[in-house]
């Protein structure tokens, strides 16, 4: 058992999808969840908090951020996807801004609540951050960078007794990915060659975030953990 009782976890992208999931997991154990990103369909459940986010936008970052009397753990999960659109440079762009400059402000933002109770970060990368995606271009270098976002700030924050690390999430049945799993033969495709031959849930994602932002994980920093049915041990 994992307890977070008495402490504050910040979820960006936690409206939906594995963000969503990842809330839940954080307030079953006990922590005060706040999450934070745009609308959705998706109810989220109490005694979670919700505020709306825009993570491309500093001073709203920061503003939520210091309105905070403490923080723990950040969780960067927003993250948005343009299949086919994004070898145009504007749309370039944008997923770059969300996905990867979006995690940086939180982070910065964070850092001194973060430095004050020797916190963690955990970063939400991609199975594509190792594969090339030839239909998101961009999506596929902002989830590279993540990566190398989270070895750096590993090195740059440990004397701060701040711990950064990242998951990778292979297929999972979320909002993001309906597109390949409601196609027959993508995903046919993609769960023939998942060793645990399903497609993932978003709290398949979940319990290695609840670890890694727990005193379980105290030695573990810059690492960054694929959760992916072994897709990608071939």
């Amino acid at each position: 058992m994992i307890d977070f009782t008495g402490k504050r976890v910040l979820v960006t992208g936690g409206t939906s999808g594995i963000g969503r999931a990842i809330c839940e997991a954080f307030s079953r154990a006990g922590a005060d969840v706040l999450a934070a990103g745009l609308p959705s369909e998706e109810r989220v459940p109490a005694p979670i908090r919700v505020e709306s986010l825009d993570v491309t936008d500093f001073s709203a970052v920061t503003k939520l951020v210091d309105g905070l009397s403490d923080l723990n753990v950040v969780v960067n999960a927003a993250g948005i996807i343009r299949r086919d659109d994004e070898f145009d440079l504007d749309v370039f762009t944008t997923v770059l801004d969300v996905n990867l400059t979006g995690a940086m402000r939180v982070c910065v933002a964070a850092r001194p609540k973060l430095k004050a109770c020797s916190g963690a970060i955990v970063n939400i990368a991609s199975l594509l951050s190792f594969f090339g995606g030839g239909r998101v271009p961009a999506y596929s270098a902002s989830k590279g960078g993540i990566v190398q976002l989270t070895r750096s700030l590993a090195v740059a924050w440990a004397s701060d007794g701040i711990r950064v690390n990242a998951v990778a999430p292979g297929w999972i049945s979320t909002p993001l990915t309906r597109p390949l799993e409601t196609d027959p033969k993508r995903s046919a495709e993609l769960v023939s060659r998942t060793p645990l031959g399903r497609w993932g849930r978003p709290e398949d994602v979940a319990g290695v975030v609840l670890f890694l932002g727990s005193d379980l994980a105290a030695f573990i920093t810059g690492a960054v953990i694929p959760v992916d049915g072994g897709y990608s041990i071939f």
